[in-house]
């Protein structure tokens, strides 16, 4: 299995709870082999994970209204294996743990067809930022390996305040992070949805033999060579960007490296360049009032209609269907003006 840094920042959140809920950090530690105050890979994390689960007979860490009982997660795993889609693995997947834990439960809500949130509800109010990234690792962990590719966020909000100097947070998820947030919400292109589930039993029992320390290889964002492309293809003009070839130049990488460890992640070079494009088409549809034919020139598009052609195949709309729908929403949202 690949390897992958976790930083000693949650590594101490892990033991915290732990503690919280009545396990002892220290012998925890002492089976785990883990030193306290320094990085971890995925791996020892997802000893102490384990551990620290049997330990308090909690999967969730005792943050939910009702324990995640040991066994929850292998048992999730074979609820949404006959799924067909993404779209109906996630919605069984909330439902599941909504059944398991009680509170906090998600929702899965679509925006304008473009965009996929996932909604914690919490009658207790917001937990900490740690419950909400311990759901959105188990939820999008296993999603993302039902369909064989890591899933890019476009935001996600903590309705919690921001634990004190953590950058970790921010740089775990390769999207916008946002605390004190009105509610939690991990956001996404609506278009994930409709891919399929590529796995079968033999595959799931192997991936439950590595779990946890495949979820988190699964599931993170940064430090990947996905987001280092991502990040390049953002810092310049659409028109500018390289092919293939020049950006395995750029990263120091053959072609065929760069196209291997791309597979590794689940991408595909010419995906990541759909994906950014059409994150920077939504931005200047709904946040410009440049002229579409303008908008196609500057995301490198030699006529309109080819940009036409390509943004209905990724979003089902046209820009302009688009555009009205973002003016609308954003209407919606804004507050009424009181008369003097």
């Amino acid at each position: 299995m690949e390897r992958r840094s976790i930083t000693a920042g949650f590594v101490e959140d892990i033991l915290f709870y732990a503690e919280a809920a009545g396990v002892d950090p220290a012998r925890i530690l002492d089976e785990t082999g883990v030193t306290r105050g320094h990085p971890v890979d995925n791996e020892a994390y997802g000893r102490l994970w384990l551990a620290i689960a049997e330990a308090a007979g909690d999967e969730f860490f005792a943050l939910g209204a009702r324990a995640m009982r040991p066994g929850s997660f292998t048992l999730m795993g074979h609820a949404v294996l006959s799924a067909k889609t993404l779209g109906q693995a996630v919605r069984r997947i909330l439902r599941f743990l909504r059944v398991v834990l009680d509170d906090p439960w998600g929702e899965l809500h679509l925006v304008h067809g473009v965009e996929a949130e996932i909604v914690l509800q919490d009658r207790r109010g917001a937990r900490p930022a740690f419950a909400d990234r311990t759901y959105w690792l188990l939820v999008m962990g296993l999603a993302c390996w039902l369909v064989g590719r890591q899933i890019p966020l476009r935001r996600v909000d903590f309705a919690g305040p921001a634990p004190e100097n953590r950058a970790d947070y921010l740089q775990f998820f390769g999207a916008p992070v946002r605390f004190d947030a009105e509610r939690s919400l991990l956001a996404f292109d609506v278009r994930y949805l409709a891919l399929p589930n590529i796995r079968n039993v033999a595959q799931l029992q192997a991936f439950l033999r590595g779990a946890p320390a495949n979820i988190l290889l699964r599931y993170r964002h940064d430090q990947e060579l996905t987001m280092r492309i991502r990040g390049q293809l953002r810092a310049m003009p659409a028109a500018r960007w390289p092919d293939l070839e020049a950006m395995a130049g750029e990263l120091g990488l053959s072609s065929a490296t760069l196209r291997r460890r791309l597979r590794a992640e689940g991408q595909g070079f010419a995906t990541i360049r759909d994906e950014v494009l059409l994150e920077r088409a939504e931005q200047f549809l709904s946040e410009t009032g440049d002229a579409i034919t303008q908008i196609a020139t500057e995301l490198g598009y030699s006529e309109p209609g080819a940009f036409h052609r390509a943004f209905r195949k990724w979003t089902g709309q046209t820009p302009g269907a688009f555009r009205a729908a973002a003016l609308t929403n954003r209407r919606a949202r804004e507050p009424e003006s009181v008369p003097s």
